[in-house]
């Protein structure tokens, strides 16, 4: 691995941060940038990572009260020893940076508009939408929103990872190569920089409000069924004085862009509304259905597959709390994990969080919007965004009553704006974990989600004493009269109406039946009226949790081995349902591939050649297909039906909703079971004819695996010449599971798996070091660590390691320890 490189350097990065870490002026003892073309001397990079490549290393820490200790376990999870809360979240800062300093900087950097001041011009219309985002309220409300301490421990966090910086910057050689490849260096970050940016979170539903828009208005209700699956089943209407003419792609174009990841090659463009999506397989099991006696609670959250991973594994051990798991890599604390005497774990509960408004602009005057019957000027901010090379633009964001103005069409005269629950104070994604990290019982924990506001989750905890359940949490508008599946006016008629409490959602403690799992489905009570209460209409597939309620309604005796083995489950309960639904009684079609796939037990293990056969048929085949039949049935053109396919046919890349297929199957089996037979006979040998242009006329090597695959790639070194193979791609390795298993496994249109989970944990609750843990590729982002990548081949085949708790198991597990000093201040 070579440890020098000529690196890129790009006009005009930005001479200083013009803020320090409490927003007074930096100043020349900021870290800077150096002359063109030497950052670093003379570019060099360190060949290793800071206190990996020294035993018992020391660091000086400004603003620290006392020493901490860090022990790294061998698996990379780091242990922090400290004497109070602020000197355990300051550490945690700056342990956080040394493993993440690039991926938070950048994540930092999109989500408050800077990306043009490093990264050029290009990257200014990101930064306006993603400016547009931020949360402009009164900084003492946000802090007041969340639980006590939450200020101190977000300053603590922003004065550890900018103390890393600091010293980083002393000899930038230490620096993450990234930073020496793109020619620019860190950015010193205040506790408000932190929560003022919110477009890192998982919030639902404007894409759903406009593809529901243009599939109703283009092609009626029944492909809008196909598209969404509407569940609970309530009847779908148009607000009055919904003009749905107004609805093009074109209308959430700054929205995708403000949530789309950085692309360093090209132009920045607008995210697939897909890239919004993902999801969760949670559950908890009580002691009296395990093989030990004691609870198990089990977590595994699907994200993009991501180089590095999304979260990061950390415990945090101070007099307050000692507590150990996963959170955001650039936010204090544990959201997912246990201390020692409460276990918890969430999934994806897509509440509907988001409305599109409609306005009337004033003909000829497009600075005012009718409201009420009145005309009303827009607010309108302008920022100053500093470009690569020293230049600035000036850019203009504009607002109503209701939220940002994301589109606006002066012919037609309209605006559209987004009203959204995490522009409110208190709404950082998952920072409300912080509340519940001390929770000492059941009561406790159920107590601090109170304060959780975004992204809406199923939360579920156990006791070691037996005590277990699950509580849905989120931040959800009351809406009179309407519940947000389309847009409305915002001419005065549908407002909010305040907040649903904590109290009003549906919850479950100590169930009789021992158990409790979600995976983001519809999992509202029969009692619960959705039209009064409107959570959302736009769940996830059933089809994960229908796999989990099979498992766990088994005899018992459920163990931590098999709940992680149960993570990595690749049974695939609708296909074998889809197969179920086209072999209508008396037009079973012919085709003996047909055959073979009914006898398929829905495995999708790599080496399957049925679940390669299935896949590439039922996606790509017979989806189509099923399309123009049922659609062709309803009336529409031949000419409508190719345009609604492009919103009937289901990007894979991440997930893979079989539910629209299973609709379309039954209903032509029921209209005419012949038309059925026909669309799996001329569809199956079309779908075998890919394969063998894929994979040659051997079949009998046919497999899953040899198309389905995991490569990872790191977005700042792809394309990139003259730095290590190894820090820019992984892989690829074949891989089992499809977007709608339990070891759920999301593919692009190349089949790469674009999304799954990277994190999992099973977790034996009381006897806390039998729990077990992955986190993948490996817990550093830093290409220069020994764990960088350690995890990526474990994580492949389905392994885990322990989460050692107990100081006794963090020594005996120890990897390299250092000790994070009081600097003379």
């Amino acid at each position: 691995m070579t440890s020098d490189f000529t690196p890129d350097d790009p006009a005009g990065a930005v001479d200083h941060p013009d803020t320090g870490p409490t927003g007074d002026p930096a100043g020349d003892a900021g870290p800077t940038r150096g002359p063109a073309g030497t950052i670093g001397p003379a570019g060099h990079i360190d060949p290793a990572l800071p206190a990996e490549s020294a035993q018992d290393a020391e660091f000086p820490v400004p603003d620290l009260d006392e020493p901490v200790e860090v022990i790294v376990d061998r698996w990379g999870v780091p242990h922090i020893y400290a004497s109070s809360a602020r000197d355990g979240f300051l550490a945690q800062g700056f342990n956080a940076a040394r493993d993440r300093l690039f991926q938070i900087d950048l994540w930092l950097r999109r989500g408050n508009g800077r990306l043009a001041e490093v990264l050029g011009e290009a990257y200014l219309e990101q930064d306006r939408a993603n400016r547009l985002f931020r949360y402009r309220g009164g900084i003492e409300a946000e802090w007041a929103s969340y639980a006590a301490g939450t200020r101190e421990a977000v300053e603590a966090f922003a004065t550890g990872v900018n103390a890393y910086i600091s010293w980083a910057c002393e000899e930038p050689g230490r620096l993450p190569p990234e930073f020496h490849l793109h020619g620019y260096r860190p950015r010193l970050w205040s506790a408000e920089d932190y929560v003022r940016f919110r477009t890192h979170g998982l919030f639902y539903n404007a894409e759903q409000e406009l593809a529901r828009s243009i599939t109703l208005r283009e092609f009626g209700t029944e492909a809008e069924a196909i598209r969404q699956a509407r569940e609970p089943a309530d009847p779908l209407q148009v607000p009055e004085g919904t003009d749905l003419q107004v609805f093009s792609e074109e209308v959430l174009r700054v929205y995708r862009l403000a949530f789309s990841p950085v692309a360093f090659a090209g132009e920045p463009e607008p995210g697939h509304a897909g890239e919004t999506l993902s999801g969760s397989n949670n559950w908890v099991v009580s002691g009296e259905r395990t093989s030990t006696g004691r609870p198990v609670l089990a977590n595994d959250p699907h994200r993009a597959v991501t180089l590095p991973s999304l979260r990061y594994l950390a415990h945090l051990s101070t007099p307050a709390f000692d507590v150990i798991g996963a959170g955001e890599p650039g936010l204090p604390g544990i959201s997912i994990g246990h201390n020692d005497a409460i276990a918890f774990g969430l999934t994806i509960w897509p509440a509907d969080q988001e409305d599109l408004f409609v306005y009337e602009t004033r003909p000829g005057d497009g600075g005012q919007y009718r409201y009420r019957g009145e005309w009303t000027p827009f607010e309108e901010h302008t920022e100053e965004i500093g470009i690569a090379g020293g230049k600035t633009a000036a850019v203009t964001l504009r607002f109503t009553r209701h939220g940002p103005v994301i589109y606006e069409d002066t012919g037609r005269g309209v605006a559209v704006a987004l009203k959204a629950a995490w522009l409110e104070p208190g709404m950082v994604p998952y920072l409300a974990s912080l509340g519940y990290m001390n929770a000492r019982n059941a009561d406790d924990f159920l107590a601090a989600l109170r304060h959780w506001g975004a992204p809406g989750v199923n939360q579920i905890y156990a006791t070691p004493d037996g005590d277990f359940g699950w509580q849905p949490a989120a931040r959800i508008p009351r809406r009179k009269g309407w519940d947000g599946s389309v847009p409305v006016p915002g001419d005065g008629r549908y407002e909010w109406d305040g907040w649903w409490d904590l109290a009003d959602f549906p919850s479950l403690r100590r169930p009789e039946q021992g158990w409790f799992a979600s995976a983001n489905e519809m999992n509202l009570p029969a009692g619960h009226d959705n039209t009064e209460q409107t959570v959302t209409y736009d769940w996830y597939s059933y089809a994960r949790a229908t796999r989990l309620r099979e498992w766990l309604g088994g005899s018992g005796g459920i163990s931590v081995e098999e709940s992680a083995a149960m993570q990595w489950d690749d049974l695939s309960v609708h296909a074998v349902e889809l197969l179920r639904v086209l072999d209508v009684e008396g037009a079973t079609p012919r085709h003996e591939e047909f055959r073979r796939l009914r006898a398929w037990d829905g495995r999708t293990q790599a080496a399957s050649r049925e679940a390669l056969v299935f896949e590439v048929w039922a996606r790509r085949h017979l989806r189509p297909r099923l399309v123009e039949t049922v659609l062709g049935i309803q009336g529409l053109s031949p000419q409508a039906i190719e345009e609604a396919k492009r919103y009937l046919l289901k990007d894979e890349s991440f997930g893979g909703d079989l539910r629209g297929d299973l609709r379309m199957a039954a209903l032509l089996g029921q209209y005419d079971p012949q038309a059925l037979r026909n669309v799996v006979e001329h569809t199956l040998p079309a779908a075998l004819e890919e394969i063998r242009g894929l994979l040659g006329e051997d079949t009998a090597s046919w497999s899953w695996g040899a198309v389905h695959h995991t490569a990872l790639e790191h977005p700042a070194f792809t394309g990139r010449t003259g730095i290590p193979a190894e820090w820019a791609r992984l892989g690829p390795v074949p891989r089992g599971g499809t977007g709608d298993t339990v070891g759920l496994a999301g593919y692009d249109g190349t089949f790469r798996q674009t999304i799954g989970f990277s994190f999992r944990m099973a977790l034996d609750v009381g006897d806390w070091d039998r729990s077990l843990t992955m986190n993948a590729p490996g817990q550093s982002g830093d290409p220069r660590s020994r764990h960088y990548a350690d995890q990526f081949g474990p994580w492949l085949r389905g392994e885990t390691f322990p989460l050692v708790y107990s100081r006794q198991a963090v020594e005996d597990n120890a990897g390299f320890r250092f000790t994070l000093m009081p600097a003379a201040r």
